[in-house]
């Protein structure tokens, strides 16, 4: 998409805000009339609506349904990699469980995390291996996954461990040189990386210890006497051959990414060694869940297994309740609503790019701004307001990363304070908003609604707070170098 792409003249703030209010009303009703089960298919219904309003709209500036279109499919096109890796996430999910992987996670991990430290203790262990491999869907697919399980076994609260491992993660994607939205701050702002990192560390050590602070106060509040650990270890060794071997298809995974190896194909691989170590280590459970050997040959029940957790995830049938809520997941079928979801957003983002009406709502966020603390607050509501309407966490650092470059030298402010803001906004929200890649992926993925988690991922609802209270404090605002002030890049 055109980060740069100007409104149409016949574009009036009212013309330009009546798609948005359309939405905002529609989904109120969305989750006024289905609560937490809005996002399986009513706000998608609210989506595309608002996407046809904001297309009548666009024809009224004069731009035909044609072009309005064409935005929609390149505002899809921008979510088909995201997509991709959603569907393999899928794929993992379900030959990890499948192989082994996910329950000896959840085997060992009851044996060595205690409930009362337990969220503060998941945020630091995703925050670490987030630094390592830049990537905080990465860290909630493999060890999110078996965090939530082990939660569960110490009857602690899904919302708050799912709030715990995004906060972790995207700590450790914020601040690792080889995330993808931490170099496109970067190179929108035209800063260096690791002068970008090291700015960056003003708001986030703050926020980050704020958050495990207040995880270990509810994690003491919360710890309660946990289900039998005894009693879930043996139903998983009576389920499965549990050894420490079955964790090798996770370090295979971070290995890849921490090599720079593409997301999608490092995932898919990593699916498909969990398919392998099914069929080496736990072949009569591949053969259970494919229906039994009945008329056939054992390799072809084997096939058939393996197949089915591939696209259709595992379904436990041990007999305990409990274990059979927490291991029957997976598979790419489990993804397809999330799919939905973000198909629709991406289309209705994409119209209100190619319409003119994002850039349009863009430049009214600069009217009325006086100072760096005024500055600073439009810019992390521009990034908010792009990620609940584009849906993408890239196109929210982007384009207002290229739209204020200019406004912040104006200002004499060094590009260092608007990359870090950006980060601190447009970054760290995405994942608390439903309908954004971000927001749909962690939902689909950890099992817990959006709005269940979002209150509770401390550390991306402290950042932004903490920018705007920075600006208007002139705390940690760097200035542009002598000579530069004023300048426009």
């Amino acid at each position: 998409m055109n980060a740069e792409q100007t409104s149409p003249p016949e574009l009036t703030p009212l013309l330009a805000l009546t798609p948005i209010v359309f939405l905002v009303v529609l989904l109120a009703c969305s989750v006024y009339l289905f609560g937490a089960d809005s996002s399986y298919g009513a706000n998608q219904i609210a989506l595309i609506l608002a996407a046809c309003v904001a297309a009548l709209v666009g024809r009224r500036a004069g731009v035909s349904w044609q072009e309005a279109q064409e935005g929609m499919v390149e505002g899809i096109g921008v979510g088909l990699v995201p997509v991709l890796i959603l569907l393999s996430v899928g794929m993992l999910i379900g030959t990890w469980i499948l192989c082994g992987t996910v329950p000896a996670m959840i085997y060992y991990g009851v044996q060595v995390l205690e409930p009362s430290i337990f969220y503060a203790a998941s945020t630091a262990i995703c925050a670490i291996v987030a630094i390592s491999i830049g990537s905080s869907w990465t860290v909630a697919g493999t060890l999110g996954i078996g965090l939530m399980g082990i939660a569960g076994s110490f009857e602690l609260s899904p919302a708050v461990t799912a709030g715990a491992i995004i906060s972790g993660a995207y700590f450790g994607d914020k601040l690792s040189p080889m995330s993808d939205t931490t170099n496109l701050a970067a190179a929108a702002t035209g800063v260096d990386l690791f002068d970008h990192i090291r700015h960056m560390l003003w708001t986030t050590v703050p926020a980050i210890s704020l958050a495990l602070l207040i995880f270990l106060f509810i994690g003491s509040a919360d710890a309660q006497t946990p289900r039998e650990i005894d009693e879930l270890q043996r139903a998983l060794a009576a389920q499965f051959a549990i050894g420490p071997h079955l964790l090798l298809p996770l370090l295979l995974m971070l290995a890849l990414v921490y090599k720079r190896f593409p997301a999608y194909p490092a995932v898919v691989i990593s699916a498909l060694t969990g398919a392998l170590f099914a069929l080496l280590f736990q072949g009569d459970v591949v053969v259970a869940l494919a229906g039994g050997v009945g008329d056939g040959s054992r390799g072809v029940a084997l096939l058939r297994g393996v197949w089915m957790s591939l696209f259709d995830g595992y379904v436990s049938a041990s007999g305990n309740a409990f274990l059979d809520a927490l291991l029957s997941k997976g598979g790419m079928s489990s993804m397809l609503n999330t799919v939905w979801l973000i198909l629709c957003a991406l289309g209705f983002g994409g119209v209100l790019e190619r319409t003119g009406i994002l850039g349009y709502l863009l430049q009214l966020a600069l009217r009325g701004v006086s100072g760096a603390g005024s500055l600073v607050t439009a810019t992390v509501a521009t990034c908010v307001g792009t990620n609940v309407l584009a849906a993408d966490q890239f196109i929210a650092v982007a384009l207002p990363g290229r739209m204020y470059r200019d406004e912040y030298a104006r200002r004499g402010l060094s590009p260092l304070n608007l990359s870090r803001t950006l980060e601190d906004s447009a970054t760290l929200t995405s994942a608390l908003i439903p309908w954004n890649t971000c927001g749909a992926y962690m939902s689909a993925t950890l099992g817990v609604a959006t709005f269940a988690y979002a209150p509770y991922a401390f550390f991306n609802l402290l950042c932004p707070l903490l920018a705007i209270a920075y600006g208007y404090a002139n705390i940690a605002l760097k200035p542009l170098p002598a000579g530069q002030a004023g300048s426009v890049a």
